[in-house]
Formats: C-alpha cells, sequence, structure tokens
C-alpha cells in the first residue's frame, strides 16, 4: 500500500514487481518454519517499503510468494508501529468503510475500496510469537490491502469492467507489458478496441 513519502536506510535491495508479474496473482504459501532467511526477508521487506514510500509491503510484491507481509502507519497514525506479520488470518469483520488506496504494483492507480472498518487478526511475529490483535480503520485498511496481495488479489480486482479496463490502459500507458499472462481475453480486445477508436 502506498502513502507520502517515507524513508529509512537501506538493507539489500528488494525489487518491486509491478502488476504483469505472475507472482501477484499467485496465492502465496505459508511459511512452515520461521528460519534466519525469513527474518532477515521480513527486515529487508521493511527497508523495501520505506523505501518506495509505502505503509504496508507483501512479500509477493517483491516477487517472492510466501504469506509474510509488513507495514508501519506511523507517517499516518503514531500508534500503527512497524510490524512484520507471517501467515496473517483475518477473523470476526465488523462495519464498513470506503477509502482510496494506492498500490506500489499498480503505480498511479488510486482505487476506493469497501473494507472491514474493525478486524480481528491472527499471525505469527519474527521470532516465532503468536500474534492475536484487533485492527480497526486505517490500521485494519493496510493489513487487508496486504493480505490480499498473498491472496493474489490486487486493487484493480475492485474496479467495475470499464474502470477496470482504463486502470489497465493506464498501467499499459507507464510502460505496463502488454503482453502478460494475466491480462484477460476480453480485457485484450477492450484495450485494442480502445485502441483502434482513439
Amino acid at each position: 500500500m502506498r502513502s507520502n513519502g517515507m524513508e529509512k536506510g537501506m538493507a539489500r535491495k528488494l525489487e518491486l514487481v509491478t502488476y504483469g508479474a505472475k507472482v501477484l496473482r499467485q496465492k502465496a504459501a505459508p511459511i512452515e518454519e520461521i528460519t534466519d532467511e525469513i527474518r532477515r526477508l521480513g527486515q529487508e521487506m521493511l527497508q523495501a517499503m520505506y523505501a518506495e514510500g509505502g505503509v504496508g509491503l507483501a512479500a509477493p510484491q517483491v516477487g517472492i510468494s510466501k504469506r509474510i507481509l509488513v507495514l508501519d502507519g506511523t507517517s499516518v497514525d503514531p500508534a500503527i508501529r512497524p510490524m512484520v506479520l507471517i501467515n496473517p488470518e483475518i477473523s470476526d469483520r465488523e462495519g464498513e468503510e470506503v477509502g482510496r488506496e494506492g498500490c506500489l504494483s499498480l503505480p498511479g492507480i488510486e482505487v476506493e475500496v469497501k473494507r472491514s472498518q474493525k478486524i480481528h487478526v491472527q499471525g505469527r511475529s519474527l521470532e516465532g510469537e503468536t500474534l492475536e490483535f484487533d485492527a480497526k480503520g486505517f490500521f485494519a485498511r493496510i493489513i487487508q490491502h496486504e493480505t490480499d496481495h498473498l491472496n493474489g488479489i490486487l486493487l484493480i480486482d475492485y474496479l467495475k469492467p470499464m474502470e477496470r479496463i482504463l486502470a489497465i490502459w493506464k498501467l499499459r500507458k507507464r510502460g505496463w507489458r502488454e503482453d502478460s499472462e494475466f491480462l484477460k481475453e476480453k480485457d485484450k480486445q477492450a484495450i485494442t478496441q480502445n485502441t483502434m477508436i482513439g
């Protein structure tokens, strides 16, 4: 999830992947064991998120199909501290609210998304401890957005068909690969028709 400019020091640079990358449409695999490699990945994901100016990042967004996400919402709400969450599960949803979201993997795209206002979250920390807590408001929105990534769901999936086609067109204009394996056939036809109309 994108925010307004946050920057921190960098570790190894993970490369952000954008729409069209196969990994973004895969359901990420659960993490069975929290190894040194997983702990290092969590820290590197935080650094990559800060470098990109985000408030959240899921492993598929750096090309890794594992169920791990990071977040830090302190730029918006000081109570939303940096967190690494492994194998997150959401339950007990309450209320609804609509908010505008951007995404690091969909540059230039913003979508109004209806999310649960309050959620119950379970997962594990980098130290292997069981985490269980309630999240509400912006905190809940970040977790829902990043959990979508772990399930192969993207912001454009919340758009109406024509809005989705226009968003795909916008991504294409920004240099996104036209031959992506995830552009559905009807979307390809619509883009071709739009090209010829223009």
